[in-house]
């Protein structure tokens, strides 16, 4: 897909700054170092729009990406590791849920888990908490699928629904953003 507008539009931490356009806004969730930021920057055709780091837990904000006027790609913080004292996670899980209870926007779901390993405590969190607090659809996308053999990919995606979703009512996709696997 070709996008001629895409930037950053707003940054928030409380609900008085989210865009007030009422805008369909598709979100990325997931844990930190997950791959959200190149996710958004592979699917909007960029290179350094959203910012990537190899260490963990540099979004700490949230951030909405104004697609030609039509939708916005909204990227939370990551949950789980960072360097983030208690009080700042604390703090960043609070406008995070703030968000999900308030936005009354967002289109669709997207939440980013590691295709290399099984789902943590927090990603079985999260997911539950989106299951039984949203009434917006969702996909998971079993992302890094570069980091594992081509032909383990389509096996590891169904262990992870299995392990998540086990009656397959939700879509898992694996994806990477490095080799545009999808």
């Amino acid at each position: 897909m070709k996008f001629d507008k895409v930037e950053l539009a707003n940054v928030a931490i409380r609900t008085t700054q989210y865009p007030t356009d009422n805008k369909p806004e598709f979100l990325m969730l997931g844990r930190s170092n997950v791959g959200k930021s190149s996710f958004i920057n592979s699917m909007l055709n960029r290179k350094k729009l959203a910012r990537t780091s190899s260490e963990p837990g540099k979004t700490r904000l949230i951030n909405f990406y104004n697609v030609d006027d039509n939708f916005y790609f909204v990227d939370l913080p990551g949950y789980g590791y960072s360097k983030m004292s208690k009080q700042e996670q604390a703090k960043v899980g609070s406008f995070i849920e703030e968000y999900l209870v308030n936005s009354k926007n967002i289109a669709l779901i997207i939440f980013l888990i590691d295709i290399r390993h099984d789902p943590t405590e927090n990603d079985r969190l999260m997911y539950n908490y989106i299951v039984n607090n949203s009434n917006s659809p969702c996909i998971i996308l079993a992302n890094k699928a570069d980091k594992i053999a081509v032909t383990k990919v389509d096996a590891q995606v169904a262990n992870l629904q299995n392990q998540l979703n086990p009656l397959k009512d939700l879509l898992f996709l694996p994806y990477s953003s490095e080799r545009k696997i999808y």
